[in-house]
């Protein structure tokens, strides 16, 4: 990670690494169940959800879920209920598997056009007495698409260390200030 924030909250500015923000707004983009785990609706959603394919069925596997087939059969039917720990990683199972499915769609918006258009807002330095603040304002960026594919790929296997790298690079066509955008407060874009 770039170095000039290396303290980033000694005079009270706010803001997170721009690989993280970047992660965070990838994040946003995927969209999914709104009912509870723990509801009988959450629960029929997601399991009609994971048993539909054989990735949602290993996607049960990853989250720890080793049920016989018969008490599978007996969840789907509504004739018996998760207990709270398999609803919970019946959850976990959805999230994971979403976001596979999305992942592939999001690389396509977001490398359509030769890309996408970031706005990077800097860190939140309202809190900060005015001698030591920054002159920065809110910066403008295409992303091009091999970046995207590699930010998407980092995001989904959760490499914080990748989506750091990524950001480094994308942040030195900033020009000269770019080390002052390596904390941020956010990061948009429209796909």
């Amino acid at each position: 990670m770039a170095g000039r924030w290396m303290e980033l909250g000694r005079y009270n500015a706010q803001g997170m690494g721009g690989g993280d923000a970047l992660g965070y707004g990838i994040e946003r983009m995927v969209t999914g169940l709104q009912s509870s785990p723990h509801s009988e609706r959450g629960i029929a959603a997601r399991l009609r959800y994971l048993t539909a394919s054989e990735a949602g069925y290993a996607a049960m596997e990853r989250a720890g879920i080793s049920v016989t087939t018969r008490t599978l059969y007996a969840w789907l039917a509504e004739e018996r209920s998760p207990n709270a720990a398999n609803r919970l990683k019946l959850d976990v199972a959805y999230w994971d598997l979403r976001r596979r499915n999305v992942a592939a769609d999001l690389k396509r918006r977001l490398t359509s056009r030769g890309g996408t258009r970031i706005e990077i807002n800097p860190v939140d330095q309202t809190r900060v007495e005015g001698r030591h603040q920054r002159d920065l304002a809110t910066r403008r960026l295409s992303v091009r698409p091999r970046v995207w594919d590699a930010a998407v790929d980092a995001w989904l296997a959760d490499d914080a260390e990748a989506l750091d790298r990524i950001w480094d690079d994308l942040i030195t066509d900033l020009g000269s200030d770019y080390d002052a955008y390596s904390n941020v407060s956010s990061v948009g874009w429209a796909a």
